[in-house]
């Protein structure tokens, strides 16, 4: 069955332009498109997509609400944050919205493709360019005195974790994939899958991108 994807950005131009992009893959549907977060809503609730597409500011509604709107729903489709990175506090609420992956808006059109089928399946997306910036920014909100996942509450939400599963966060931390995990450390996948499943439950996390922002704020990850 194909993928079904809905496109959210405020920027004509950029849907038309997601939208050709997926008519060269002929397992990915482009049901429909909205050009605010609140339209996205409406849509997603009457369309029923698989994945969104979701620009990060938009006016109105922004990204980061629709989002968190829409992954507490029932049954909630897998979101993709699309973001261009000069909207900082958007991006530092986007890592608590429960987005399944964030990718620049000029990430390449064959990545954006195998992004949304990997979103599909189950698994976080997280491209090179956003690492860095979306860590960083994360950490000096988390670096005042009473702002949370500072290193002690980082430091005892680690240590709930068995050593294996701190290995797996610890990748998770450095970008790696589920794939990639599984070769180093001489796992399957799905293993590693289960694994990160149960390091989220422990940790009461919604996504990757916040498990690599409690182990980059802990004293020592190891």
């Amino acid at each position: 069955m194909s993928i079904r994807v809905l496109i959210v950005d405020d920027d004509p131009l950029v849907r038309a332009g997601l939208r050709l992009m997926m008519r060269a893959a002929p397992d990915i549907e482009v049901v429909g498109e909205a050009g605010d977060g609140a339209a996205a809503i409406t849509h997603a609730a009457d369309l029923r997509p698989d994945v969104i597409l979701m620009d990060i500011r938009m006016p109105g509604t922004d990204g980061v609400t629709a989002t968190a709107q829409l992954t507490a729903a029932p049954d909630p489709p897998r979101v993709i944050v699309l973001t261009t990175f000069d909207a900082d506090d958007l991006v530092h609420r986007a890592v608590g919205a429960g987005a399944d992956g964030y990718l620049v808006k000029d990430t390449p059109p064959a990545d954006i493709v195998s992004a949304i089928r990997s979103v599909a399946a189950g698994h976080g997306v997280l491209s090179p360019a956003v690492t860095r910036p979306l860590l960083e920014l994360v950490q000096r909100a988390a670096a005042q005195p009473t702002g949370p996942g500072n290193g002690d509450q980082a430091d005892r939400r680690l240590s709930a974790l068995t050593d294996r599963e701190r290995e797996v966060a610890i990748a998770i931390a450095h970008g790696t994939s589920n794939a990639e995990i599984g070769a180093q450390l001489y796992l399957s996948t799905a293993t590693v899958k289960a694994t990160v499943s149960r390091i989220l439950t422990k940790l009461g996390l919604a996504n990757r991108t916040q498990i690599a922002v409690v182990v980059r704020n802990s004293a020592d990850p190891r």
